[in-house]
């Protein structure tokens, strides 16, 4: 169970995960080392699961963002586990959802280009033979970065 110091902990870490034990104390008026046991229990009870560098994807030449939704023509097992496969061996999709409706499955993309991102879902996606269906959306600007949980 989380109490108020807990969510304050984890609100602090999620604006600025490179806090040390001292700042976090400073933060919520607890010892570093309070505040470092606490942030130990919270990472060890799986409440924080790593940490991570946001990166601008422009400046690494992505200049294509997309959603990709994904229907597959035959649902089993196999081909869930076979496309699931294949997600996780692509660097361009950074997200992977299963969803409810008439997708099955919603794909968050980072592309060079239109070209790469016409080949990724031309040569890779609906190359798949558990693929029947994909639609594409391009984001033309994103209004809110992804941001933190709510604590």
């Amino acid at each position: 169970m989380l109490d108020n110091t807990d969510t304050r902990i984890l609100a602090a870490l999620q604006n600025d995960a490179h806090l040390t034990a001292h700042q976090l104390g400073e933060i919520l008026n607890l010892s570093p080392s309070q505040a470092g046991r606490r942030r130990q229990r919270l990472e060890s009870e799986g409440y924080i699961q790593g940490y991570s560098a946001r990166l601008d994807a422009t400046k690494l030449g992505l200049q294509v963002q997309g959603f990709v939704q994904v229907q597959l023509g035959v649902h089993g097992p196999e081909q869930s586990a076979s496309f699931a496969r294949l997600v996780s061996t692509r660097p361009e999709i950074t997200s992977a959802w299963t969803m409810t409706g008439e997708a099955d499955y919603l794909l968050r993309v980072y592309c060079a280009d239109l070209p790469a991102l016409n080949a990724l879902l031309h040569e890779v996606l609906l190359a798949h033979p558990a693929v029947a269906r994909v639609q594409s959306q391009i984001v033309m600007d994103q209004l809110k970065r992804d941001a933190p949980l709510p604590t």
